[in-house]
């Protein structure tokens, strides 16, 4: 019986392979043999959980086409493979990717280190922050105060708490977009709210439209579910959407679903602007393609100066294009799985009915938790704190890898959570395996593209600062002069670091 779950074809196999390839070699660095660096590479995009574990790979002749290289190029690559635990196989059943006995199974998201790992590892995989104390402290012990009368009942709430959608609709109210509570449900996080859409509006096998670069864990969310990923490329710099690319895939690709995030764009920062907005949601009226717009990190301007536009359901005022989705997560903190959806009242009875199938409702303490944040002013103090701890982070950051990599370029986001940057011809998924040995974990650019795209990027996150600023960004040198040299400095071993 054959032991591989899915498979990768040649031609798919083959484009992840060239992507990795970065600047060429300098003098006096010494290439490896060509079957040994298809087996680098191979074990590369199983590290990163770009091929996944117990995939199917092509045979040996139809890989050898796929590449343009030898038969025994890539027989001996697979021997060396096998060698080192990455690959196995079975006559008759072909081989398939494997781990070494004892690693763990690479992830295909960007989940955040174990804490008993962190005094060895620096994590810059996940962009996510400490609670901002003590709000979070005050808003579990008022929720705790609110919880009698909804304990007599049985806990189950579909659509959420009556009073949190009222207080999610009076906050867009608020902002300028009228929203009653029929509009509203709240779900577990904002991964929650999109799978929920995404299973409503895009079967298996439907296109969706996504930025690229885009965030990686809601990319392959829908890689998961069967989806068909059309990328469109942002603009330049910060400069946001390229409409131009937009109008041509809603026009010719006519995808299902579009998922964008307009505010501080993930892993970008980019702010689209206010003619941007109404320009991509008439474009989506148009093509009839539903609209995610991911608003998660709309309330994270760093920046004093920075105008904020209108959100982008504000230019769908008949409701029938766009779908919005916000959480405490980014702005508050990532413990705290509460995310809702904003849309057309039978959109949200959809959603709510199929939810039965899901994961039924949204913890009540937490959903009281943040309606006393929103109803208290907690929460406007809070993400006040979590500015002001992303500003310092961002500016110590910034200033620490333009010291230890000037090679390195980036554009500094006036809000948000990352920094996308150009790692000066280096490959990201070889820096990222050499940041692992040094003690700096780092997500590759590819993590957040479609198909290998964006090998020469990482995405660092506003997460640390001060001394452990400047101590990232000397691992990340470090692990910069590994891949440099071809992978023979291997020595350093990272230190341990308290914060």
């Amino acid at each position: 019986m054959a032991q591989w779950t899915s498979a990768v074809g040649a031609a798919q196999l083959a484009r992840l392979l060239k992507s990795q390839q970065g600047r060429p070699a300098g003098p006096g660095t010494r290439r490896p043999p060509a079957y040994r660096a298809l087996a680098d590479g191979i074990r590369l995009l199983v590290l990163e959980g770009r091929v996944p574990v117990a995939a199917r790979l092509p045979a040996e002749r139809e890989l050898a086409l796929g590449l343009s290289v030898s038969r025994t190029t890539v027989a001996a690559a697979y021997e060396a493979l096998r060698a080192e635990g990455f690959l196995e196989s079975r006559r008759g059943a072909g081989s398939w990717t494997a781990v070494p006995a004892g690693n763990p199974v690479p992830a295909r998201g960007l989940e955040p280190l174990p804490p008993e790992a962190l005094g060895s590892v620096i994590d810059l995989g996940c962009a996510a922050l400490p609670a901002p104390e003590p709000w979070l402290t005050r808003a579990v012990q008022g929720a705790l105060e609110e919880l009698p009368p909804y304990a007599h009942t049985h806990g189950d709430y579909p659509a959420g708490l009556p009073a949190l959608r009222a207080m999610i609709a009076d906050r867009y109210t608020a902002r300028g977009i009228p929203t009653m509570p029929e509009q509203i449900m709240v779900t577990t996080g904002a991964m929650g709210a999109i799978d929920a859409i995404c299973h409503l509006f895009g079967g298996r096998g439907e296109r969706i439209a996504v930025e690229s670069p885009s965030y990686a864990n809601i990319l392959q969310l829908m890689r998961e579910a069967g989806a068909r990923l059309v990328p469109v490329a942002m603009a330049e710099g910060l400069a946001g959407w390229d409409m131009d690319r937009w109008r041509q895939v809603l026009r010719e690709a006519a995808p299902r679903i579009a998922y964008v995030v307009a505010d501080f764009h993930n892993p970008t920062g980019a702010l689209a602007g206010e003619d941007q907005r109404r320009r991509l949601v008439d474009a989506a009226r148009s093509a009839g393609t539903v609209l995610i717009a991911d608003e998660t990190m709309s309330e994270l301007w760093l920046d004093a100066d920075v105008e904020m536009p209108r959100p982008v359901c504000a230019f769908d005022p008949a409701g029938s294009t766009v779908i919005t989705v916000g959480s405490a997560s980014k702005a508050f903190w990532a413990g705290m799985r509460i995310g809702w959806v904003r849309a057309a009242p039978d959109v949200i009875r959809s959603l709510v009915a199929a939810r039965a199938y899901a994961d039924l409702g949204t913890p009540v303490l937490e959903q009281l938790a943040v309606n006393w944040l929103f109803g208290t002013g907690g929460w406007e103090q809070a993400v006040e704190i979590r500015r002001a701890q992303a500003r310092q982070n961002r500016d110590e950051l910034v200033s620490a890898v333009r010291r230890e990599l000037p090679d390195w370029e980036f554009e500094v986001p006036r809000g948000g959570l990352t920094l996308w940057v150009r790692t000066g011809g280096l490959s990201g998924s070889r820096l990222a395996e050499a940041g692992e040995r040094v003690g700096v974990r780092v997500p590759s650019g590819p993590r957040f593209g479609v198909d290998g795209a964006f090998e020469g990027y990482v995405r660092l996150p506003f997460t640390v600062g001060g001394a452990v600023a400047e101590e990232a960004a000397v691992r990340l040198a470090a692990a910069a002069r590994i891949v440099e040299s071809g992978g023979t400095s291997g020595a350093e071993t990272p230190r341990t670091f308290v914060a």
